[in-house]
């Protein structure tokens, strides 16, 4: 795969790797996951059951897995951005968007720089079946990127580099060539737990293990209804995913800048006000949001995450009057929200002025 990896590195693909398609190890811990209920809402990981850790079913005729690695931090971000993001989550006026959706979205990045590099080494070898994936399908993505090398699993259930971190995307060229597989990273995390430590809402249940229905990355972006209101509190100012576990996680030092413009952070989304932000109308949340993943969970969705944020601001003795008065306003101008799961989350964030 030398030739691979140089078109790769080309294509703004931080490193690649191929795995091989039995995965049935996999299952016994993929079927618990289920069984406990930790996919919450997520009814589609059910239904998928255990066609995730079987290539061959979801594609047929695919012989081993390319995958691959996108580091996404903006080139511009500062030395000490693990500090400056961690005091984000202290700031009650500001809202919080996870770092990796403040730019283009990374499917449509990702996806299309897989498929050149498929294009590459057809050009080499000739034309070979194919498919690209990237958190599209039911794959199992964690698990092929440890079996190719990638990095280990984290405590935090997401894969954990030396070299980078765990601030990366994930990618998938599922073909019908039998490669050579790249070996398996040893594990690095040792007795630390920093990351079950300071998550939140503790939804890192165990070593390896996430409850979803405890995770905030799910409740401000998969969950469609009602936010949990015993842990509407803890979600605090994070508007859309959380990255406190990656945060707190050591390896993170390490985590490497991307040169692609696709990550640079869109206004509004780096350092936005919760006020203002609920200002946007639909037809401005479409427009600011065009090629971003927000887009997809829609205003509505939105608009629910911002105004739990502003309830939970409007506790805050950080807050100034003005700042109060703001939030305050923007919420009353939500209350007759034709979207009755906003409506919900107005009148319970009102009821904290």
């Amino acid at each position: 795969m030398p030739r691979s990896q140089i078109w790769a590195r080309e294509l703004g693909l931080s490193q690649i790797g191929v795995s091989g398609i039995d995965l049935s190890s996999a299952e016994p811990g993929l079927q618990a996951w289920l069984e406990a209920g930790f996919h919450g809402s997520m009814a589609y990981m059910e239904r998928h059951g255990m066609k995730r850790a079987r290539p061959a079913e979801l594609v047929p005729g695919t012989v081993s897995v390319i995958t691959a690695r996108m580091d996404y931090l903006p080139a511009n971000t500062p030395p000490d951005w693990l500090s400056l993001e961690t005091a984000r989550s202290l700031q009650p006026g500001e809202a919080v968007v996870s770092l990796y959706a403040r730019g283009r979205d990374y499917h449509k990045v990702l996806r299309s720089r897989l498929q050149k590099l498929q294009e590459r080494i057809a050009q080499a070898i000739g034309p070979f079946g194919h498919r690209v994936f990237t958190d599209s399908a039911p794959v199992m993505e964690a698990e092929l990127a440890t079996r190719s090398g990638l990095g280990w699993r984290g405590k935090h259930t997401l894969v954990l580099s030396r070299e980078a971190g765990s601030m990366f995307f994930l990618g998938e060229l599922f073909v019908d060539l039998a490669l050579p597989e790249t070996p398996a990273a040893s594990a690095h995390c040792g007795q630390c737990t920093a990351c079950m430590d300071l998550c939140p809402t503790q939804a890192i249940v165990g070593p390896y293990q996430l409850d979803a229905r405890r995770c905030i990355s799910y409740w401000t972006i998969e969950h469609a209804g009602p936010i949990d209101e015993a842990l509407r509190p803890l979600i605090g100012n994070r508007i859309y995913g959380c990255d406190d576990c990656q945060l707190a996680c050591p390896w993170n030092k390490f985590a490497q800048l991307s040169p692609l413009p696709d990550w640079e952070t869109r206004e509004g989304l780096g350092a936005g006000r919760i006020a203002e932000l609920m200002s946007w109308s639909e037809s401005e949340f479409l427009r600011r949001t065009e090629g971003s993943a927000i887009r997809r969970m829609g205003h509505a969705r939105w608009l629910r995450n911002l105004a739990l944020a502003a309830g939970n601001a409007l506790t805050s003795a950080q807050l100034s009057i003005d700042a109060r008065w703001a939030l305050n306003q923007a919420l009353i101008a939500l209350v007759e929200h034709p979207d009755p799961v906003v409506q919900e989350q107005v009148t319970w964030s009102l009821a904290r002025f």
